[in-house]
């Protein structure tokens, strides 16, 4: 309660309150303030810490960190929960790829009774529990629809419009941290002839299980983990699946010698170059799994390590789906040169038919419909134009985190970076006097 009540004595001495003079103004239990304006149309809301947009977990981060050195902050978050991509777009047999601690949120490890490889429900009671540990409340329900600097007061103003509600409210803060992430949006292919196709066409963030897909023929576009694992529980559910692999690829065992792949990867690399661990996870992938192109999975001329460190392609990391492509259950196809009425053709000239499209062609930043910045970050794709370990501090107070393409571990050191730099502009900003307690 002392620091709400020492950002509430700065919010005197702030230069939004001279902005426009207020009608009314009260002190909610949270902290914020909200001025009712002389128009009623739109509020404005001093957040006397930082603006975080996202509850997802880059979001969550940033705000457990704030809290654990006394600075406050709000989450805005347009859906109803929090890490709604997990909780609401993600398939029942999600596990994390990569072992639980790896994926650690700051200030707080995972449970030692999850397995390695939480599932999705234990990685959102994890997530659930966070946010309690950290008192985190995000505001739910609320889509950020614009975001700037005004150069005039040094404030960002974030408008927001609540669903089901027309009208938008303002926040004002000094520091703004776009906590969006990497998946805020579905990333939907133009492929020609979507419009007559005659079957469902569905993104993965709509695709739950295999059950409602028994005894349909399934064409799933792109070979990402997540379309090989989409593939993997189709055929669990007795279904046959054909996989478009357009590109290259590299598919690596989930673990190897031993140990995880992922945590081997980090180990090698403390002591040999990049390259040198590709060669070796290269030379293990094809004794444990074989020549991966037999089966129409041409591996790229990059080694993953490399790739990943350039381009942000992840390598499939193979839970099982190999071996269902080795059986014939699940078949390999190349392109699709356009889709039919009832099926698909594909760029080698073959036709076929099809009851349903998945398609497993990832997600995409949507930071540039609403952020009204360039500098800091791109138009084109919505990411920071520095990349990482560089891309999470902007000017005027703006922060990125969940851009790193390094999953949850990068989350964890940008979220620790932020509240640590922006802890130091609370802390250097000049003392005002505490307002009294209330009785």
């Amino acid at each position: 309660m002392e620091r709400w009540r020492e950002a509430e004595g700065k919010t005197l001495h702030d230069p939004l309150f001279h902005l426009c003079p207020p009608l009314a103004f009260h002190q909610p239990s949270d902290g914020f303030h909200e001025v009712a304006t002389r128009d009623e149309a739109e509020r404005s809301i001093w957040v006397p810490g930082s603006i975080i947009v996202g509850a997802g977990p880059s979001g969550l981060a940033v705000a457990a960190c704030l809290e654990a050195k006394g600075v406050p902050s709000m989450i805005l978050e347009r859906s109803n929960c929090i890490a709604s991509l997990w909780q609401l777009k993600t398939y029942d047999r999600l596990r994390l790829h990569l072992p639980k601690r790896f994926c650690q949120l700051p200030l707080a490890p995972f449970p030692a009774c999850f397995p390695t490889y939480p599932t999705k429900q234990q990685f959102v009671a994890y997530l659930e529990a966070y946010a309690r540990r950290f008192h985190i409340r995000p505001c739910f329900n609320q889509t950020v629809v614009s975001a700037e600097y005004d150069g005039r007061v040094k404030l960002w103003r974030v408008r927001a419009v609540r669903a089901g509600n027309d009208k938008a409210a303002e926040y004002v803060s000094r520091w703004l941290v776009v906590a969006t992430g990497e998946n805020a949006e579905a990333a939907v292919p133009d492929i020609d002839g979507m419009s007559i196709f005659k079957g469902p066409i569905i993104h993965t963030s709509s695709y739950k299980s295999g059950d409602e897909f028994q005894g349909k023929r399934v064409l799933v576009i792109g070979c990402g983990n997540s379309g090989m694992e989409v593939c993997l529980d189709l055929c669990n559910h007795s279904v046959r699946p054909r996989i478009v692999v357009r590109e290259s690829v590299h598919i690596l065992p989930r673990e190897m010698l031993g140990r995880s792949t992922f945590g081997l990867c980090m180990w090698l690399l403390k002591w040999l170059p990049m390259r040198t661990v590709d060669r070796i996870l290269l030379l293990v992938s094809r004794v444990m799994l074989g020549d991966t192109q037999r089966y129409g999975l041409r591996r790229p001329r990059l080694g993953p390590l490399e790739l990943k460190s350039l381009s942000g392609k992840t390598p499939v990391l193979d839970v099982g789906a190999l071996a269902k492509i080795k059986s014939g259950d699940i078949k390999v196809c190349p392109a699709v040169k356009r889709l039919t009425g009832h099926g698909a053709e594909f760029v080698d000239g073959r036709s076929e038919d099809f009851d349903a499209i998945i398609l497993a062609t990832g997600y995409k930043s949507n930071v540039a419909s609403w952020l009204k910045e360039r500098e800091f970050f791109s138009d084109k794709d919505g990411f920071p134009r520095k990349v990482f370990p560089d891309s999470w501090k902007g000017e005027q107070g703006l922060y990125a985190v969940g851009f790193t393409r390094q999953g949850l571990m990068g989350t964890s050191v940008d979220a620790k970076r932020i509240a640590h730099d922006i802890k130091q502009c609370w802390m250097a900003e000049p003392k005002q006097r505490m307002l009294p307690s209330q009785t």
